[in-house]
């Protein structure tokens, strides 16, 4: 089998560096072509398909920086490494942001220097062998839910069984699946998706202040009431109200939700007039309302007002097989949104994505990846693109992982799980009987004994070593 000669373009107006260079990538088996100016260097990507560039900065007739703006523009996914005796920091900063792969000041380690090129022959393979998309294929809206996943299907049915009516939807799941998503949609589908769609966060407001968001105040209600004020719920009057983290409102403010959505009709913060609204109301939480109701957190007669129909969201790690279209969109998004040309993830980053369980879920899949797109020099998100704290808790995963199969490998503990299973079922067998079951086993009573007292099975009143048979 023929094995790949990697070939590096060495582009450095001093002869000492360029022999330096040039030798020390030679004796890792490298190919290199020398050039001495930044035209010299375009023309050579322009004829060569070279596997990294080493680029000096200052240069005769092109500069480094000029001739690498070219090199993006004849190959984009080229790794270049700039090296200069002029630290400067202005000058990396740019030269990342237009796309380096790295940045290296003289006089460099050329350690350093050979793993970085290694690195970036690493990456040029996995860019190009990496699946991507084209921004055309992101078919999906802003705000859009995304997921063809058979839960999430069931997730859009319940969407479109409920748009079109007035009735209060309880939108339920863990922190982070999207319920602001699922709201905008039952609004966008229903007749009011010209109206108002009112948000409000009843975990981010202080208790003292969210009665005068959602209900509005008179001018005087209270200390620095200079004026009248507009509450919530008439901002979105003849639209929908989506009132986010529910579970955590004061019994106090429930008791007065619970007017609302019984009779219609509120009154402002120190005010005496009835105000009727026509607001759809959509809530949400990821608490367990039950539980809240059991301990009188919550009150029972709110939580059937609010519950009339309930949509649950399920969790990322209960719908894997939409990670990939989620990864697109959002490398698609902050891709545009950051004026970067990053085109996807990484082949071992896509599988830890689908490895991983995601506590945060599509939030923190969107975190993770906006970072990544920020920080990455390729036009992959790379692993160590990704979030250091994701990193540890994917290293944790497979640590633990990594235990469980390895403790599953044991023989002695394999050969005592399958025995005791067997005990168990001669047992249920036998109804009982230890003679029987002992029988069934091939063992004698004794020895059964043995093994009951072993595994923890033995019955009150046997530890003697004396059983009946029932």
């Amino acid at each position: 089998m023929k094995i790949k000669k990697y070939k590096i373009l060495v582009a450095d107006d001093e002869e000492n560096i360029r022999m330096l260079l040039s030798e020390t990538l030679k004796d890792e088996s490298y190919e290199v072509v020398e050039v001495n100016n930044g035209k010299d260097a375009i023309e050579q990507v322009k004829k060569n398909d070279f596997d990294c560039v080493l680029l000096d900065v200052r240069m005769p007739i092109l500069d480094g920086m000029e001739a690498f703006l070219k090199i993006r523009e004849i190959r984009n996914n080229l790794p270049v490494i700039f090296l200069t005796a002029y630290g400067s920091s202005d000058l990396a900063i740019k030269a990342m942001k237009k796309g380096a792969y790295d940045y290296l000041t003289k006089p460099f380690d050329i350690e350093e220097l050979k793993i970085k090129v290694k690195k970036a022959i690493e990456l040029k393979e996995l860019t190009e062998n990496a699946p991507s998309f084209e921004k055309g294929e992101n078919r999906y809206e802003a705000n859009e839910i995304i997921g063809n996943s058979p839960k999430m299907q069931e997730v859009f049915k319940e969407i479109g069984k409920v748009a079109e009516s007035d009735a209060t939807v309880l939108i339920r799941g863990e922190s982070g699946t999207g319920k602001e998503l699922v709201a905008k949609a039952i609004h966008h589908h229903s007749t009011r998706k010209n109206k108002p769609f009112v948000v409000v966060n009843c975990a981010a407001i202080p208790e003292s202040l969210l009665e005068s968001e959602l209900f509005g105040h008179e001018k005087g209600a209270f200390t620095d009431a200079y004026t009248k004020r507009i509450g919530k719920f008439e901002q979105a009057n003849e639209g929908t109200i989506f009132l986010d983290e529910i579970g955590d409102m004061s019994l106090n403010l429930q008791a007065k939700l619970l007017r609302v959505l019984q009779e219609k009709t509120f009154n402002r913060v120190g005010g005496n007039e009835t105000i009727i609204t026509t607001a759809r109301v959509l809530a949400a939480t990821n608490r367990n309302l039950e539980k809240l109701v059991e301990s009188g957190e919550f009150r029972e007669d709110l939580f059937y007002r609010l519950n009339v129909v309930t949509i649950w969201l399920p969790p990322l790690r209960e719908r894997k097989e939409d990670i990939p279209l989620l990864v697109n969109y959002f490398v698609s998004k902050y891709s545009d949104k950051y004026k970067k040309n990053v085109r996807g993830v990484s082949k071992e980053v896509l599988e830890l994505f689908m490895d991983y369980n995601w506590p945060g879920n599509v939030r923190e899949l969107e975190n993770a990846i906006a970072r990544g797109v920020i920080v990455t020099s390729a036009p992959l998100i790379l692993l160590e693109d990704l979030p250091q704290t994701l990193q540890n808790k994917i290293k944790s995963e497979e640590y633990n992982k990594t235990e469980v199969e390895e403790e599953n490998l044991n023989l002695p503990k394999l050969i005592e799980k399958i025995e005791k299973e067997a005990i168990i079922k001669a047992l249920e067998k036998a109804q009982g009987n230890k003679t029987k079951a002992a029988q069934i086993l091939g063992i004698s009573r004794k020895s059964l004994f043995n093994k009951l007292r072993y595994y923890n099975l033995m019955q009150e009143g046997e530890e003697n070593g004396k059983f009946e048979d029932n």
